[in-house]
């Protein structure tokens, strides 16, 4: 098949409908199993075969992403437009650009959605998802999630983003002082700049690349900071060190006086959609609907290496705002809607050391459902 041309509007929207009162989903336990008085007939899809799903246990570093054929899974508009809003932190990170080619090629629209995607800090974004004033959050299952789904907030992680390639050096950087070296770079009591501060997902990979360096989640000090700022305070000193994304961790590589100490383990996502009440009980076809334009993008625009095309790194470059040889010079990011098995358990281990989260952990079945992108991708247990 053909990849689709580039080009075309993008479609604007604004609020979606309040919804009704919370209950638990009818959909699933987290593992993919329908349960309960709203199970759903799920079937198999066209160009969706086996490799349009992994098992979520399979941790390894070179696991292949769950893939479909380009163009599908086709799309199934809905007998009524639904208009539904999608916060996200940023629109210049290169792990939002799914959302804004789906949004741009019109395949949200094929769907019958009419999509308006809003810049919202999670902090501000959640309320709001679990209220129904936003219909979905771009983002990832952060300490603040965990803490409002214990207070009651019906909130599920409901498709990854994407893991690193195994060359990327997207991930905590430090600036050296006088004598240190890359290889041993004394991280107790500095201080690291990020846009969630304590609570971020990046506490588990963090939580790793600190023990090599004699610090600790709990020896660090935080200071949050704007997308825009962070790289900036790590260059003038405002601060010691800071997790810095593609493309961004290319301007410092390779210049004197940094060093890279780790970042996100390949072939585990860390992010992605979350839903609230109303896509995940009121409106199960509207949240379906939704994962299968996303999954469809991936497989027609990200399916493997789209860097090598040049004509997509600049039309990426346009959305992002990103200078083309800057989002060049980076690996492309290994695009994956799935949730490996036990995530959420292990990021809410590296909340608890920062002191972010209290409590007993909750379990996954309370934290994820995997089950609306296996029906988008017409996989059954």
């Amino acid at each position: 098949m053909r990849r689709r041309t580039y080009g075309g509007a993008v479609t604007a929207v604004a609020v979606l409908l309040a919804s009704a009162a919370c209950s638990s989903s009818p959909y699933s336990d987290g593992t993919g199993a329908k349960a309960g008085p709203g199970a759903r007939t799920v079937g198999p899809v066209d160009g969706c075969g086996k490799a349009s799903w992994t098992d979520p246990a399979d941790l390894s570093t070179d696991r292949v992403p769950a893939r479909c054929e380009p163009l599908a899974p086709a799309a199934q508009p809905l007998r009524k437009a639904r208009k539904l809003t999608i916060a996200t932190g940023t629109l210049s990170a290169e792990y939002v650009p799914p959302l804004e080619v789906a949004l741009d090629k019109g395949e949200f629209k094929a769907e019958g959605l009419d999509v308006t995607l809003k810049v919202l800090p999670t902090p501000d974004a959640l309320p709001l998802l679990a209220k129904g004033d936003v219909d979905a959050l771009w983002a990832a299952p952060e300490a603040a999630v965990m803490n409002g789904i214990k207070g009651g907030f019906d909130i599920k992680w409901v498709a990854g983003n994407f893991s690193p390639d195994p060359k990327s050096k997207s991930g905590l950087w430090a600036r050296l002082k006088k004598g240190e070296t890359a290889t041993q770079v004394p991280m107790a009591g500095r201080t690291l700049g990020t846009m969630i501060g304590k609570g971020s997902v990046i506490a588990y990979p963090m939580q790793k690349a600190l023990a090599q360096h004699g610090g600790g989640l709990d020896k660090i000090q935080y200071r949050q900071l704007g997308s825009a700022d962070v790289l900036t305070a790590l260059q003038n000193g405002g601060v010691d060190s800071a997790w810095l994304l593609d493309p961004v961790w290319r301007k410092v590589d390779g210049k004197a006086g940094y060093a890279f100490l780790g970042g996100q383990p390949p072939g585990e996502p860390l992010g992605g959609m979350l839903y609230g009440r109303t896509l995940l009980n009121d409106d199960v076809d509207a949240g379906v609907a939704l994962l299968r334009a996303y999954i469809r993008t991936v497989n027609t625009y990200f399916a493997s290496n789209y860097k090598q095309d040049a004509s997509f790194v600049t039309y990426l470059s346009k959305l992002l705002k990103i200078d083309k040889s800057i989002l060049k010079s980076t690996p492309p990011l290994r695009m994956d809607w799935e949730i490996r098995k036990n995530t959420t358990t292990r990021l809410q281990s590296a909340y608890a050391a920062q002191g972010a989260e209290q409590g007993d952990p909750l379990p996954e079945s309370k934290t994820v459902d995997r089950a609306l992108y296996e029906e988008a991708v017409g996989h059954t247990p």
